[in-house]
């Protein structure tokens, strides 16, 4: 790559280099709200890389100082474990940040594929983080969200490197400095003093180091809780144990250095450096245990599909909350009462509480094992991607979705509520692009509207495309055709988007989210 790009600054934006002169595009390899990540070849070289793709005409003053921020530091970071950025450039209403392609998928979705899976394995995926996050500390940058979403593999080769990814909610620091930057993050992974709101550093990486070793090594997290307000109060009392049987094989080293990361007090927690120097880090060999840890794999399998599911749902809602900047009117901190392990928060403010006696600390305690072993029993114990099997389940959410539409034209709520989950939640024109939660708002439509329409109504789904969440979850998305009858006697069609999300709970499938776009309406014969 030629050193004028890689010299190219994002705070000194040029319109001389067009990405196009540069880069071929390719094929789409991911999507969020503001921007498209595609594969991309230079065509001098023939080399391929991960284009981030933002829209800057859809971002505001304080989301172009973010991005600004972003390709800052992404440019200082040059380590084996980072994702690098290789080149920046603005043109046209988009920037393009050029990274690493790194196509070896995410690292927990690799360990669930292996067959071999043993404490000294997670040993060295720990030690491969902490070396990225330890590279980050002594360049004065914290990364902030940590998380498996942002711990990806550089390639599908056995034994490929681990790569820290997602810079965009990092910030820069100097030396040991601890300061209030703002309420950020995802909320499994959110450190005591950032819940407390106190000046906090480079510790609540470490915290989050603390986390993902958690679940490295039995699938699951040590804090977990449905609503998030426990949340936040088991991890601001450091409310975690390590129940039998899955931890009586986990060796005492590897006990002892997630307490020195899971400290609730940052002034005393392990730092990067000095977990790199533990001894479950750096004598692995003599230290970790090689035994196989297949229950470690269930549970994490169990744990990816859930992530799936509320990532699904999140990317929806803030797709949802872009769609359409005439119609929404959603408030800075309007939050959805639920944990969800995937989506990162920003500047949030939450009010949280605090456990005063040991004795509501080991009830925490109780109450998050309990509650997470009944959510995660809820997953099957396979997750089948390919072949009839897959075939099968995609036609049972078409037809299921059929169903409900059904009950929809036709007025009948009792079916309805037999195909969708109580606590729905929805975005929809009707809502002014509020989020949804619970049947009332529904069952206003129904009593007063949908029941009392004597014309008939037909429904159809077009271009259905199903996308499969484990054997208990699944996204659908399809173009939405309804005709009817106009007062004038005139038939109507109208368009309209949607996107729906299913979960098999207890063997029966219901709707637990959608988002409907603003329908169309079109007159036959024109």
């Amino acid at each position: 790559m030629r050193e004028s790009h890689l010299a190219f600054n994002m705070a000194t934006p040029t319109s001389a280099v067009k990405f196009s002169d540069i880069y071929e595009l390719k094929e789409e390899l991911g999507k969020g709200a503001f921007s498209i990540v595609r594969r991309c070849v230079q065509k001098a070289t023939g080399l391929e890389f991960a284009a981030k793709i933002i829209n800057t005409k859809k971002l505001s003053a304080r989301d172009h100082q973010k991005l600004e921020r972003e390709a800052r530091i992404c440019r200082l970071l040059k380590h084996p474990n980072i994702v690098r950025l290789h080149d920046s450039i603005q043109d046209d209403g988009y920037h393009y940040l050029v990274f690493d392609l790194v196509t070896g998928g995410e690292l927990f979705e690799d360990i669930v594929a292996r067959e071999f899976y043993s404490e000294a394995d997670a040993s060295h995926c720990m030690q491969q983080i902490l070396e990225s996050v330890n590279y980050c500390h002594q360049h004065g940058i914290v990364h902030r969200d940590l998380k498996p979403e942002n711990l990806l593999l550089a390639s599908k080769a056995k034994g490929a490197a681990v790569k820290l990814a997602d810079f965009g909610l990092a910030i820069e620091v100097q030396g040991d400095q601890q300061a209030w930057f703002g309420f950020a993050g995802t909320p499994g992974y959110l450190s005591p003093e950032v819940l407390r709101k106190d000046p906090y550093g480079k510790p609540v990486d470490v915290w989050a180091c603390g986390v993902i070793l958690y679940i490295l090594l039995v699938g699951y997290p040590p804090f977990w809780d449905e609503d998030q307000h426990r949340l936040y109060a088991q991890i601001k009392a450091g409310a975690y144990d390590y129940p039998s049987p899955e931890w009586d094989t986990v060796t005492p080293e590897a006990k002892h250095l997630i307490n020195s990361m899971l400290t609730v007090n940052p002034a005393k927690r392990i730092t990067a450096s000095e977990a790199l120097k533990h001894p479950w880090i750096c004598q692995r060999e003599r230290v970790a245990s090689v035994v196989h840890r297949q229950e470690t794999v269930d549970c994490l399998k169990k744990f990816n599909a859930r992530r799936k599911l509320k990532g699904a749902i999140l990317t929806t809602m803030l797709a949802t909350r872009n769609f359409s900047s005439r119609s929404l009117n959603v408030k800075k901190n309007d939050g959805i009462k639920e944990s969800t392990d995937s989506s990162t928060i920003e500047d949030e403010d939450t009010k949280v509480v605090t456990p005063k006696t040991d004795t509501e600390m080991m009830r925490l305690v109780d109450y998050k094992r309990r509650s997470f072993g009944q959510h995660c029993a809820s997953f099957g114990q396979h997750f089948t991607s390919f072949g009839p099997h897959c075939s099968g389940r995609k036609q049972e959410i078409i037809k299921l979705t059929e169903q409900l539409l059904q009950a929809i034209t036709s007025g009948n709520y009792e079916d309805y509520t037999h195909l969708v989950d109580p606590h729905l939640t929805s975005f929809e024109p009707e809502a002014l692009g509020n989020l949804i939660v619970g049947m009332d708002f529904h069952k206003f439509y129904f009593d007063h509207v949908f029941s009392k329409n004597n014309k008939p109504v037909n429904t159809s789904i077009l271009n259905p495309h199903v996308h499969l969440l484990g054997e208990d979850a699944a996204c659908i998305a399809y173009v939405r055709l309804t005709q009817y009858i106009d007062r004038n006697g005139l038939p109507v069609t109208i368009q309209s988007e949607e996107t729906r999300i299913w979960q098999r709970k207890d063997t029966k499938w219901q709707n637990v989210h959608f988002h409907r776009s603003s329908c169309s309406a079109m007159p036959h014969g024109k």
